[in-house]
This record gives C-alpha cells, structure tokens and sequence, in this order.
C-alpha cells in the first residue's frame, strides 16, 4: 500500500518516479490567462484531445479534398473498411474479443439497438435491473423499451437501492436482489461505474448470479471503458455499449462502441433493428434485399462511420495500446488514493467523500452547506476544471494518462481554501 505524506515534495517525488508521466505531453490542456494549463478534472465527461488527434483528421480531410468518393477505397485508411482499424485495440481496452466490439453510432442510440435485441420480454418474466441513480438517458432509453412491449415502467423497473443513511450500494445487496427477483428479470442493464457515485461494480460476480438466474446481462460502460479494467468475454456479459468521448479521449460526442459476446455474434436469427452496414461485406454491394449479417458484433451496425468524427478516436487508442489497462489502474489507484488522503487532512465538516474503495479515477466530494455550486464557481475562477452534479456533489477524476500527482496536490491546496 502507498504511504502519502501532505508534503509538497512528495508530490514532486512521485511524479518523477511515475513511469506514465511523459503521456502528459500528448494531450492538450486547456489553458488559463496566463498561458498555463489549468488544473483539469473533467476526464470523466470529456476527455483532453490527443496531440496527435488533429494529424489523423487532417489526413481523412486531405484524402476527401484529393480523392473524393474514391477515398471510400484508395484512401491511407479506406472508409469503407474503417472501423475495422479501430477494432483491436478496443478489445484490449474491454477485454473483448475482436470479433465482440465495432465502433458505431452514439450510446443511447446503441442501447436501444442492443435492448432489441436482449430485452425480450415475457409475462413472467419482463422486468430490467437497473442501479440506482442511473445515467438519465438509461432510465429513459430503459423505461421507452418497457413501454414499446407493453407494460408500464412501474412494475417493469427494479432499481438496486442504497441501505439508508449511505449513497452507494453493495455487492451484498445487489446480489440478494437478483436472488430476489431474478426469476421475473428479463435483462440487467446496469453501468460499470456509476457517474454520480463514481462506484465501481464487480460486474463479474454480478454477471455470474445474474446469468444463474436466466437473466441477460448488459452494462453501460460509459464511465468504465478506458477507466478501469474490464474482461467482458471472460466475465460472460452478453452485451454492452459505450462512449469514447470521455477516458477515451475521441471528442466532444464522438462516435461510440458495442460488445456482443460471440455466442450472440453467430446466431442471425436473433431479433435487431438492421442496416445496410451489419450486411455481409462479401454481397454488402451486391444490394440485395434479403439481409445477411456480419458474424460477430459488426452485424448491430446500421450505418457506416462518421469518419471525421471517428479518426480522433485512433489518436487514444494507439496511446492505450502502448501504455495498457493494467498501468493505468496502477497509477489511477494511486492518484484517487493520494486525492482521497489529502481532502482529508481537511478538517471540515463541510464535506465528506462518497465514492467507495471500488472506484475508478473518480471522488465524488458532496458539499453538506447547500452552496456546490457555488463552490464549483470559484474553483473555476482558481483555474480548476471539474464537475457539479445535482444535487451536491462535485465530481473530482485524476486520469492516469494525463493528471500528475502535483496536480493533485494543487487542486485540494485550492478546495482547502475554498471550504
């Protein structure tokens, strides 16, 4: 375990010995008045942009400009095979098979894609998991679906609740729940880490009891992908889905990604909402009426990619591929620890922390006098970007590729004199 002293120099002395520290200089920062970087938290909602990012769109905008819809086959990287560059590497990141994973569309509109087809609802069993305070969109996207079936999100919805007095909910719980009310659920739609919270489900045990229930399993991953190790084919979850545009550094609403696992991937039959890119390649152009999906994830898609959209997103993943899942965590670990260790040393009772030891590189601090927001303000005014969410926390992410331990150190000197 990490031993953190509230010195300064410690800080420094850390930063020197952390072998991720040179990945700092391939982002951006954002920069304050007087041309220094500013103190950024937000990774948790939008990534900084790799250095290289504006190289790989420059290139697919100087083949549009020379090539024209010839590009689609003689450009450095032909778009009608794009996604297909992009594949490995993220499936090292989820821990996907690279048949499991495509890049496609946005989240919501991939959930709802998914739940077509893993949400298949009886009179017995019609009903879908949900965490509590869930991501709006997925309790939105989540009660449509039940809607479209026929039944009323009243009775359809089971939301895992905190015990009272705390804010997250335990493994404990959640798995007596499924125990519960597992023979009724139909699917299990649940995120990997909670973007309120910032907790991190063990979505392997979950998967496990889930799945000895005769449930489908499936995870928003948008606060999880890029942030904290995942195995989604080892695990045996069915489905997932996620955005790129925050640890994973794509840009502001980039394109998203889907995991299938194979077992779903060979089997044509099972009931989605087609289009002509899910179309076997081999005939894709033949254009045929009869539909013949890609085995394998790349059956979901409806549309070809929005390429200049999705070439800033190769700019991360080569970036991911070098550094690993594993040294990320190491170094994630670390830095929340640090932050944690510091507030405190604080001795306030103005606020309190309320992201558990299961985390990814985010503490939620909830402000106790009614005014986050207005705290926020000033952290702002001081420089520091980070997040308010209603109704009292501030959302604080150290990311491993980009943040330093003085960062750290920087941000709670000002929150210290803030509170």
């Amino acid at each position: 375990m990490t031993e953190y002293r509230t010195e300064k120099k410690v800080a420094s002395r850390m930063d020197g010995d952390d072998p991720l520290a040179r990945y700092r200089n391939r982002f951006h920062f954002p920069k304050l008045n007087n041309d220094e970087d500013c103190l950024y938290f937000s990774g948790n909602s939008l990534g900084l942009m790799p250095t290289t990012a504006s190289q790989y769109v420059n290139e697919e905008l100087a083949d549009w400009e020379t090539l024209g819809v010839v590009g689609h086959r003689a450009s450095r990287r032909p778009w009608k095979d794009y996604e297909q560059f992009l594949t490995e590497k993220m499936a090292h990141v989820v821990g996907g098979l690279h048949g499991e994973v495509v890049i496609m569309n946005a989240l919501t509109v991939n959930i709802h894609l998914l739940l077509i087809s893993f949400y298949l609802p009886t009179e017995s069993r019609h009903k879908i998991l949900i965490e509590y305070k869930a991501f709006p969109s997925d309790q939105y996207a989540v009660a449509s679906q039940i809607r479209f079936h026929g039944f009323d999100p009243s009775d359809s919805i089971i939301e895992t609740r905190p015990r009272t007095g705390e804010v997250t909910v335990s493994t404990e719980d959640i798995l007596d729940l499924i125990e519960e009310e597992g023979d009724s659920i139909a699917t299990v739609l649940m995120g990997g880490v909670n973007y309120y919270s910032g907790q991190a489900f063990d979505m392997s045990v979950i998967t496990d009891a889930a799945r000895k229930k005769g449930c489908v399993v499936g995870y928003d991953l948008a606060h999880a992908a890029g942030n904290i190790p995942l195995n989604l084919h080892d695990w045996d979850v069915d489905f997932a889905a996620w955005c790129t545009y925050k640890y994973l550094n794509s840009g502001p609403g980039s394109v998203a990604a889907v995991f299938v696992h194979e077992r779903h991937g060979r089997c044509p039959d099972l009931p989605r909402f087609s289009g002509w890119w899910g179309h076997n390649r081999d005939t894709r152009f033949e254009m045929g009426p009869n539909f013949d999906p890609i085995a394998g994830a790349e059956g979901w898609q409806i549309s070809n990619p929005p390429i200049l959209s999705t070439a800033p997103l190769m700019a991360s993943l080569d970036i991911f591929d070098e550094v690993g899942m594993a040294a990320l965590r190491e170094k994630s670990l670390k830095l929340t620890g640090y932050l944690e260790f510091l507030l405190l040393q604080i001795d306030s009772p103005h606020f309190d922390i309320i992201t558990p030891n299961d985390r990814g590189c985010q503490l939620s601090v909830r402000i106790k006098t009614g005014n986050g927001r207005r705290m926020m303000a000033d952290l702002n005014e001081r420089g520091v970007h980070c997040d308010f969410r209603e109704p009292d926390v501030i959302r604080v992410a150290p990311v491993p590729l980009y943040n330093s331990f003085e960062d750290v150190y920087r941000f709670v000197e000002i929150f210290s004199d803030i509170v």
